[in-house]
């Protein structure tokens, strides 16, 4: 007869060493308030969830202080980031207010920030908000897409990382 073995209290340390060894790609989150301010941030929490119909999911840590913007958006834009643009990714993972004031960005059809030079683009429509731990997960429903070459920003173990040429 087997024993079950106990569980002990995973730290939080522990936790995010252990998940830092899953490569993770990286993309940058965007919307615009109703006024029409354009707000954004840096998520690797980013996965499809369905094809039929065609869903996504992200989170956001509660402590980001774009969250109010996300909490109130009708639409949000996953912009997949490539491997040359690491500098951007690390613009928009920092706290500080105008954060596109000197990035160059469009409006998708749906109104929300969309960048050059990314890998693709999701624009969705917000379907559902749940709270699940210390983030706030969004279902949105994919309404339009861009596809474009070249080869994934990764983030693995805590860093940028790179997975080389693609193509």
């Amino acid at each position: 007869m087997s024993s079950k073995p106990s569980l002990g209290q995973l730290s939080p340390d522990e936790f995010r060493r252990a998940c830092a060894r899953f490569a993770t790609g990286v993309c940058i989150l965007t919307t615009c308030t109703h006024d029409g301010a354009p707000h954004g941030l840096t998520v690797n929490s980013f996965s499809s969830l369905s094809l039929d119909p065609p869903l996504v999911m992200v989170a956001i840590a509660f402590s980001s202080n774009q969250i109010a913007a996300f909490e109130r958006a009708d639409f949000f834009g996953v912009n997949i980031l490539a491997q040359d643009q690491r500098r951007l990714s690390a613009h928009f993972a920092h706290r500080q207010e105008g954060r596109f004031d000197t990035v160059a960005w469009r409006q998708g059809i749906t109104g929300v920030p969309l960048f050059e030079g990314t890998l693709g683009a999701l624009e969705c429509r917000a379907v559902k908000r749940f709270d699940a731990g210390d983030h706030r997960v969004l279902i949105g429903e994919a309404a339009a897409a861009a596809i474009h070459g070249g080869s994934p920003l990764i983030y693995f173990k805590s860093a940028y990382a790179s997975l080389g040429e693609l193509e």
